[in-house]
Parts: C-alpha cells; structure tokens; sequence
C-alpha cells in the first residue's frame, strides 16, 4: 500500500479555508479572505465589500488569515502530512460492501424525499456481486502527528491555531491524494484538468467519504478501514470506541462511479439499526451509541 508523505507548503493550496473559519466561528463569506491577493490596498478593498456592521469581523477574520499564513510557514519545516491509500476489488451486496473478502456494512437513507427519488446507499455506486464483474474501490488515510504542538502548549491561542490548521491540512492532503488517485493511481479521469477551486466545490468524477461524513456516520467501520488499510503505517491507531488519533487524521473511501454524489443517510428506524448491528457483528444496544444521531 503506497504512503504518501507532503509538506505543508505541498497540500496548502488544497486548504478549504471556509471550514477552518468556521471552527473559528466566522460564517463562509468571511473565508473569501483567503483568495485576496497580500497588498494592502487588495484587502482593504476586500473589507469594503462588508456592510458596515460586519467589517469589525471581516477586520478580524483578516488577522487571523495572516496569523495562520505565518503559522503555515512556520510549520513547514517542522510537520509531514502521511498520507496512505489502496486500490481494493469491490462488490456491493445489498447494502453491503465486499472488499478485498471482506464486509463493510453500510446504511441507506429510510426518510422519504420530498421529489420522491430513492433512498440512498453508498453500495449503490459499486457493481453488485450479482453482476459478475469485479468494481474497484478505493481506500485512504491520512494524518498528522501531534508532535509539533508540544511547542505551543504554554500559549492556547497558537496551540488552538496549530491544531485547527492541522486538521485542515489532513483534508487537504486527502484531496491532493485523490486527485493523483483520479488521474494515475487508478487513472479513470487521466486528463481532468480541474482549478483547486473546482476541486474543492467537487467537480470532479467521483466522491471521497470519509468516516464521520453524513454518508458515512458509523465511526466504528474505522476497525473495518484499519484491517484493509493498516494505518498505523502513517502513526494512526484507533481507540476502544473507534476514535482516531492523532487527533489531526481522516480516513475513507473513494468512489468513482459518475453518478456518485454526496448524500446524508439521515434519521434511520429500529428495523435498520437492528438490521446493521446483525451485518455489523456487533449487539444492538453497542450499534446504538454509534449511531445515536441518526436514530429516530
């Protein structure tokens, strides 16, 4: 299983920084920021374009731009993103993945739509079993080691900016692996020819759910992702409950059907709960705890 290693100045220009302004409690509009150009007469103008009552906070989300702009440059020499992936034969089987042998219980979507479209699983973008012809699937990781916070453990502002620049930069490089993916790893898009702003409003061919993403909410198939990917080759091991750490990593799936697209499995009843605890190998009230958000 091919790893990966990028340094920050590599996956920087994958950050969506709209996700780390939010962790920062700015709303989107305020990330825009982050495409101004550094001359001082470009984000004055750019402060302008707020009404009058927000450019107090426009001034502020400008600040923070710069301080994390330094942080990056600062980290560079000091972090490695890890990045590792596998290219798996994959089945659907009903709601179920067969990787490589092995399960990978999914949920479908049981609320009904308002336009009446079907409940979604993401099996349905994988050949089914029945079909006779092997589909292909692809699995990822990747992380960042904590080891750089222990410089900023006696200042919380900087700590907190390091931590959430780290838990972008993670996402980062998995959007930088999934376009290699795309185009020579596996190569089913070999000429896209995308901007990072495309990619990151996802106009590519294909999607990559990571566990935790509304499509995939069980936190538990980390166990299942950790036997088919062996992430503790990039530094990342899980905790009784699933948990990754360090905290900074992500790990998912990649698809490539092109009528794949991003859905939330939503609220589901007790029949599917029981359903998935039985496929999952795992008793009811356990399956439970897991998926506590998405119970009726």
């Amino acid at each position: 299983m091919p790893v990966i290693n990028y340094k920050v100045h590599e996956v920087t220009p994958y950050i969506n920084w709209i996700y780390f302004f939010h962790a920062w409690g700015f709303q989107p509009r305020f990330a825009t920021i982050a495409g101004i150009d550094g001359c001082y007469v470009c984000r004055a103008s750019w402060i302008t374009t707020f009404p009058a009552e927000e450019r107090v906070k426009a001034v502020e989300a400008m600040q923070l731009f710069k301080e994390a702009s330094r942080m990056l440059n600062a980290l560079d020499g000091e972090l490695t993103i890890q990045c590792i992936y596998r290219l798996c034969q994959a089945n659907s089987d009903g709601d179920d993945l067969i990787i490589e042998g092995t399960t990978f219980p999914l949920l479908r979507q049981q609320t009904p739509h308002p336009d009446g479209s079907p409940f979604l699983c993401l099996s349905d973008f994988i050949r089914p079993l029945s079909s006779g012809t092997t589909d292909t699937i692809g699995l990822f990781a990747s992380s960042i080691k904590e080891e750089t916070e222990k410089y900023y453990k006696d200042d919380p502002y900087k700590l907190l900016l390091v931590q959430t620049l780290s838990d972008r930069l993670a996402e980062a490089a998995t959007e930088k692996i999934h376009e290699y993916v795309r185009k020579r790893a596996w190569g089913y898009v070999p000429d896209e020819s995308l901007s990072i702003p495309d990619l990151l409003v996802e106009k590519y061919q294909g999607i990559r759910p990571a566990v935790g993403y509304p499509s995939l909410p069980d936190q538990s198939v980390n166990f299942i992702l950790d036997e088919l990917l062996d992430m503790k080759q990039i530094g990342i091991t899980l905790t009784e409950n699933g948990a990754m750490h360090p905290h900074a990593s992500v790990c998912g799936m990649m698809l490539a059907h092109p009528a794949s697209h991003y859905f939330a499995v939503g609220k589901i009843g007790e029949d599917q709960l029981e359903d998935y605890a039985r496929r999952r190998g795992m008793p009811v009230n356990e399956m439970r705890k897991y998926l506590a958000a998405n119970l009726r």
